[in-house]
């Protein structure tokens, strides 16, 4: 549809991971789908009565208010970008309000499920290979001991490990980079697969911009490879992400100030951060209720 140039929308979202603008692509060609069945030729043609009416139908073909709230995000984003570019003669988005929904909290693994999955008392783990035994423990500790992404994990290299010191440098979204602490079991992994790694390829040319995690054919992991070891090493299912939020809950349940999560986590705004403290509360909330006696 070259009238609504969605290509080149998409291709404009530099600062977004992946993922993020196959979401953006795949909601907007969902309207512009609908748009094509109103007869609309155009982003010039909407109106912000068109875009209540195309919301209107979601939520009638039983759509979440989250999701129809997302959907909404995409095309305010989508028409500045038109009206900015001069595709659009104003922005049909301007006073256009959607229920933003409830937002579900985070789920976060208890210490005694972390500590399971750690020791890979999963299902799966009893006839693993031993170097993906090794290089799955390294993976999951740096998940959960330095709360990264997937995308941040798959990202690594070996240059950007700093064993000696207990840091390393992550490049998160937007290609902005932080430095972070190492937790001493993830050193620890992190050092056993390297030299089980080093010896199983004895030999074999890897240069300075391999991946750090690679999987027993040399190739590297990607996120669906990471959830693969979730679904191998957890005995519930569990998504990746989950050590990442479980990460920032445990930090504040143990005290840490809300700034520090922030920064360990590569947020830009501390509002984004703030949802952990719900969860925190919620959970310590629940402790007081079974473990007190007038709870």
């Amino acid at each position: 549809m070259p009238a609504w140039a969605s290509a080149d929308f998409c291709a404009s979202l530099v600062r977004l991971a992946p993922s993020s603008v196959a979401v953006y692509r795949r909601d907007l060609n969902a309207f512009l789908d609908w748009a094509a069945e109103q007869s609309l030729a155009g982003p010039e043609a909407v109106t912000r009565k068109d875009l209540r009416r195309y919301l209107a139908s979601l939520t009638r073909h039983g759509y979440a208010a989250r999701t129809v709230a997302r959907k909404a995000s995409v095309l305010r984003r989508y028409f500045r970008w038109s009206t900015e570019t001069g595709r659009c003669p104003s922005d049909p988005c301007v006073g256009l309000s959607v229920p933003a929904g409830v937002a579900r909290l985070p789920d976060v693994l208890t210490e005694r499920s972390v500590e399971s999955l750690l020791a890979g008392q999963g299902p799966a783990t009893s006839d693993d290979h031993p170097l993906r035994r090794l290089r799955d423990d390294a993976v999951l500790e740096l998940l959960y001991g330095s709360g990264l992404r997937v995308s941040e994990l798959c990202s690594l290299r070996p240059a950007d490990l700093d064993l000696a010191q207990s840091r390393m440098r992550v490049t998160g979204k937007g290609g902005k980079q932080r430095l972070l602490p190492l937790s001493a079991p993830a050193v620890r992994a992190v050092q056993r697969y390297w030299e089980a790694e080093a010896a199983a390829r004895a030999g074999e040319a890897v240069g300075d911009d391999a991946a750090l995690f690679r999987n027993l054919r040399g190739r590297p992991l990607g996120p669906r490879d990471v959830r693969r070891i979730l679904d191998r090493r957890a005995s519930e299912p569990t998504h990746p992400h989950a050590l990442r939020h479980t990460f920032a809950t445990h930090l504040l349940d143990g005290g840490a100030d809300l700034r520090s999560v922030q920064e360990l986590l590569g947020h830009e705004s501390v509002g984004t951060t703030q949802v952990y403290t719900h969860v925190s509360r919620r959970r310590l909330r629940s402790v007081i209720e079974t473990a007190h006696p007038r709870g």
